[in-house]
């Protein structure tokens, strides 16, 4: 989609009020496919129970939407357009489409819960016909929006939203997927004293979903107004934002500040997350705690030693917790700082320590952790305050290290289930590790949660734990 405009005369003559515009508007065709997901949404969440009351039910159902539909669509529905499900950056995005199609999914499927627990006439509604029919319906709407993001790229390309670039002396600005113009050689200057250069800026800006400005600290100004004024979501490149990693503006009374963060999650985030941790662990808990009777009887007998080691480790906000794991090596050369790595000829390491130690066993305590609120069940590994990459403390290797903090740590995480786990002997070894713990914070998802931990069960026993 990258165009410069001298290579497309025809489609813009300067001066003549009928000159076409840059590009086409994509607005009526974005609301035409909203409304069809919509409409083949509704759809499909009917045909899902409907199968579900074949399969549970038995015989051939009357063409009558099963009750159990139509109590999980209205809310659906209402749910998933607060949420943005058809939306544009959902429509051009499958990861944002199908986040956000969980998030709904789940939000729709409790206030279902919460009617019928409430309601009298609990009894038309079977609740193997709806758990079916929300799983059907959630499989086939994940898989409806494969195929609608390869419609959008048919219909549209790699992008469905129309974007110009405007370079007028500032930094240089990759230009995939946008339109680019030289602001010198089209003769465009952002000045609101005159009437025919704002009509002129005006045709370039039409059907502009977005309009990004490169320019020096001098033009900013002149640049913000006159996009202001015509009505467009305008934004100017500023080194000193990006030096900062600034997220927005902030105003407040009498001064406007730059938001350099705000964490990762949102109240909602945080509350799915804890949710998810809870509803994990205590069955967890439940059902493991034979085996952890089991490893602490062994514990206890081979040196009469505490079953548990406890270390005060890095979490969330860089503020310091006490982490549990089963007791692996001796009373004695138990190291609280972290300093010394653990290696598969360490003589401090018990018979049942490195039985524990290589089947990871010896993390179970930390769902304690979890319940406590101290962890989660994924996100960064917490370590040590002492711990050393070569011969450097983790932090000094990249000052990055404090920002994959910004979440709980986790029992595993993205950087353990690539195989990035183990001993930190040489520098590049944190380095990996931090590069997915950040990837990690930055991408979070629910779903991503969820085969984090699927993949852990892979991993679990590995070369590198000793």
């Amino acid at each position: 989609m990258e165009q410069a405009m001298e290579h497309r005369p025809d489609t813009f003559r300067f001066g003549d009020r009928a000159g076409r515009p840059l590009a086409p508007s994509f607005e009526r065709r974005r609301l035409q496919l909203s409304v069809l997901m919509i409409l083949v949404d509704s759809l499909a969440i009917v045909g899902c129970f409907f199968l579900a009351k074949v399969a549970l039910a038995g015989g051939m159902p009357t063409f009558v939407a099963p009750a159990e539909a139509g109590l999980l669509l209205p809310p659906y529905l209402i749910v998933g357009a607060y949420q943005g499900v058809y939306s544009i950056d959902a429509l051009g995005s499958w990861r944002v489409a199908i986040s956000r199609l969980a998030i709904t999914m789940a939000l729709a499927v409790v206030l279902v819960l919460l009617v019928t627990f409430y309601a009298s006439n609990t009894h038309i509604v079977s609740r193997g016909i709806f758990t079916l029919g929300i799983c059907i319906s959630f499989i086939t709407l994940i898989a409806l929006r494969f195929g609608q993001r390869r419609l959008t790229e048919r219909s549209w390309g790699p992008n469905i939203l129309n974007r110009l670039i405007i370079q007028d002396g500032g930094p240089r600005l990759p230009a995939s997927n946008a339109f680019v113009v030289d602001a010198e050689s089209h003769h465009l200057f952002p000045d609101h004293t005159n009437p025919e250069m704002l009509d002129r800026l005006g045709r370039y800006f039409k059907n502009m979903d977005q309009v990004i400005v490169s320019c020096p600290v001098e033009r900013r100004g002149h640049w913000s107004f006159v996009m202001r004024a015509a009505g467009i979501r305008g934004e100017v490149v500023s080194e000193v934002l990006e030096e900062l990693g600034a997220l927005g503006l902030q105003r407040h009374d009498g001064f406007t500040s730059l938001i350099i963060s705000s964490g990762p999650l949102g109240l909602r985030a945080r509350l799915m997350k804890r949710a998810l941790d809870l509803v994990l662990t205590v069955p967890a808990i439940v059902v493991l705690s034979p085996l952890m009777l089991a490893i602490a009887a062994a514990i206890k007998m081979e040196d009469g030693g505490p079953v548990f080691f406890k270390q005060r480790r890095l979490g969330l906000g860089n503020r310091f917790f006490e982490v549990y794991k089963f007791r692996s090596m001796s009373v004695a050369g138990s190291d609280k700082d972290g300093t010394r790595s653990a290696s598969k000829t360490d003589d401090r390491i018990t018979r049942v320590g490195r039985i524990i130690r290589a089947t990871s066993l010896d993390e179970i305590p930390q769902l304690l952790n979890v319940v406590f609120g101290d962890m989660s069940l994924v996100g960064p590994r917490p370590h040590a305050v002492g711990s050393l990459a070569g011969h450097k403390l983790f932090w000094e290797v990249d000052h990055r290290y404090w920002h994959r903090h910004a979440l709980k740590p986790g029992m595993t995480g993205l950087a353990q289930i690539r195989g990035f786990r183990g001993a930190t002997d040489r520098e590049e070894d944190l380095s990996d590790r931090l590069q997915a713990d950040l990837e990690y914070i930055r991408d979070w998802t629910p779903l991503r949660d969820l085969g984090i931990i699927i993949a852990t069960v892979r991993v679990v026993v590995h070369d590198r734990a000793f």
